[in-house]
């Protein structure tokens, strides 16, 4: 048996982080729980304060295959390095380098205007193997 399983974020602001990440990976919010018309419904059938109700922010797959994403609001700053992190497998380490690493570079370039910063580019035996990014709340991933 499998266990169904997403990864949950905590941030400063859910809805910037969402925002990024959505474009990032191409997912979008998530739907309505089944059952309820509406968010707010669900929020206040949970006995969610109106006080937190921003407090979260929630992507799926849109073809339902890969993890969720949840984004928490917590009052705590990121302080260390990630012991967990994403990598957008965009370029095909099977495909020669001058096919490869131009997918790579078009992404890097997309998810810079969205909001993310280059920490790192790494090269291995003189060829560039991936570029190491940071999402607008310092979370690292890389961009292989």
């Amino acid at each position: 048996m499998t266990v169904a399983w997403g990864i949950t974020v905590d941030c400063a602001d859910p809805a910037r982080l969402a925002a990024f990440w959505r474009e990032a990976l191409g997912y979008v919010e998530a739907p309505v729980p089944e059952g309820f018309a509406s968010w707010e419904e669900w929020l206040i059938r949970w006995e969610v304060p109106p006080e937190e109700w921003n407090d979260g922010a929630y992507l799926v797959d849109p073809r339902g295959t890969r993890p969720s994403l949840t984004f928490l609001k917590v009052p705590e700053p990121k302080v260390v390095k990630n012991r967990l992190h994403i990598d957008l497998k965009v370029g095909g380490r099977d495909q020669p380098q001058d096919v490869r690493w131009p997918r790579v570079t078009e992404t890097v370039q997309r998810l810079l205007r969205a909001g993310a910063a280059v920490v790192r580019e790494d090269v291995v035996g003189g060829v560039p193997s991936h570029v190491v990014m940071a999402d607008p709340e310092g979370n690292e991933f890389c961009v292989v």
